[in-house]
């Protein structure tokens, strides 16, 4: 539906690890910029060793990482501290200012960075309004998520279900 491109995401996975980040350094992109909760570990969940892996591999191939959240600093400094990364805390997503910080932060530039995040409203759309490619990630656990995620989770389900049409992607991949 015309109506909701501005809010679809560049790309969807069910997984950050099921990202090919081989093709992404390849076609330039030098910078991962992530939400936190429900994208990279359960809302409230500490960086596990999962996640610390990812993030290392990706290190090692040559990316910068930034951690873009809305949530306050304690929260968002315990997990990048576990992981060694800088973050934008209270980041006013989706406005364009917390990802164009971070991109300042880092040294590089709307081009040669990606956005990894679990929801339209505010991930999704902040990135695409940063000039950004976004990646949509299917939410880890929705069982954790704060009352005000599960009343946006349902306003986003119409544009999910219009973008993954348009993609030809099982709506189920998504929402089971």
């Amino acid at each position: 539906m015309k109506l909701f491109k501005f809010m679809y995401p560049s790309d969807y996975i069910r997984s950050i690890r099921d990202y090919d980040f081989d093709a992404a350094f390849a076609s330039g992109k030098r910078l991962i910029l992530f939400d936190i909760d429900n994208t990279m570990v359960p809302h409230g969940a500490p960086a596990d060793a999962v996640c610390t892996e990812l993030i290392n591999k990706l290190k090692a191939k040559g990316f910068s990482l930034c951690a873009v959240s809305n949530n306050k600093e304690p929260r968002v400094k315990m997990f990048c501290d576990k992981v060694g990364v800088p973050y934008v805390f209270k980041a006013d997503k989706p406005k364009a200012s917390g990802y164009l910080k971070a991109v300042a932060m880092c040294g590089s530039s709307v081009n040669e960075t990606l956005f990894f995040g679990d929801q339209i409203f505010t991930d999704i759309i902040g990135a695409n309004r940063a000039g950004i490619d976004s990646i949509l990630v299917r939410p880890i656990d929705r069982s954790t998520d704060e009352i005000q995620i599960k009343i946006k989770r349902i306003i986003e389900k119409p544009v999910i279900k219009a973008f993954f049409a348009e993609k030809g992607i099982a709506i189920t991949d998504y929402f089971n």
